[in-house]
C-alpha cells in the first residue's frame, strides 16, 4: 500500500520570503506583494485621499522594492522599508500637487449594512469631516498620525520611516491629534 505524504502546509515567514526573493525567487516576491499590498494601499489612500494615485504609488513602491531588494541589508527590515518608501512616495505626490485635493468617498464608506439610513448619513458625514481634516494636516503630520493610529506602529518605527527622531514624531502626532480633535468637536 502506498501512502501519499502531504507536504507541510506552512507559510514562510516574511524574512524567509525576502531572502528567497533576493535570490531571484519571483514567487516569493509575489507572496510578499500579496501579504503587504493592502497595508501599503491603506496608508497611501489615506495619505493621498485619491484611490488612483494610491494604486500608482503602491505599484511603484513594489516595483522599486523588487529592483532594489539587493540594497536591503537586513531582511527583517523589509516591512519598515516598504512603509518608508510608501510614505516618501506619498509625500512626493502631495508636494507635487496643486493645493486643492478631492476626497474619494468610495474608499471611506462603511461596509456595515445594519446601519439605519440616518445613522449611515451621520457616519458618512463624520468620515467626510475626518478625511477633510486629515487633508488639512501637514503631509508629515498626516503620515505620522496614519502610521500610528491606523497601522499601529511605534514612535521609533515611525521615526525610521519618516526620517525623524521619536520626539519629533511624538510632537507631530500630538499636533495632529489636537487639530483633529478640534475639527471633530461637533460630532462628540
Amino acid at each position: 500500500m502506498t501512502t501519499i505524504e502531504s507536504a507541510p502546509n506552512s507559510v514562510p515567514d516574511t524574512v524567509t520570503l525576502v531572502s528567497r526573493a533576493r535570490d531571484g525567487d519571483i514567487r516569493a516576491y509575489e507572496q510578499l506583494v500579496v501579504r503587504f499590498q493592502a497595508q501599503m494601499f491603506r496608508l497611501a489612500s489615506k495619505m493621498l485621499a485619491d484611490r488612483g494615485e494610491a494604486e500608482d504609488v503602491v505599484q511603484e513602491v513594489f516595483l522599486g522594492a523588487w529592483r532594489r531588494l539587493h540594497q536591503l541589508d537586513d531582511d527583517a527590515a523589509f516591512v519598515g522599508w516598504l512603509y518608508r518608501m510608501t510614505t516618501n512616495r506619498c509625500l512626493n505626490v502631495i508636494r507635487a500637487r496643486r493645493p486643492q485635493v478631492d476626497v474619494d468617498l468610495d474608499t471611506t464608506e462603511s461596509p456595515r449594512s445594519d446601519i439605519q439610513p440616518e445613522q449611515a448619513v451621520q457616519v458618512r458625514t463624520q468620515l467626510e469631516a475626518l478625511n477633510a481634516a486629515l487633508q488639512e494636516l501637514t503631509p508629515e503630520q498626516r503620515a505620522c498620525w496614519l502610521l500610528r493610529e491606523l497601522h499601529g506602529l511605534a514612535y521609533a518605527e515611525i521615526g525610521e520611516i519618516v526620517g525623524a527622531n521619536s520626539d519629533a514624531v511624538r510632537g507631530r502626532i500630538a499636533r495632529a491629534r489636537a487639530q483633529l480633535a478640534e475639527v471633530m468637536k461637533p460630532w462628540r
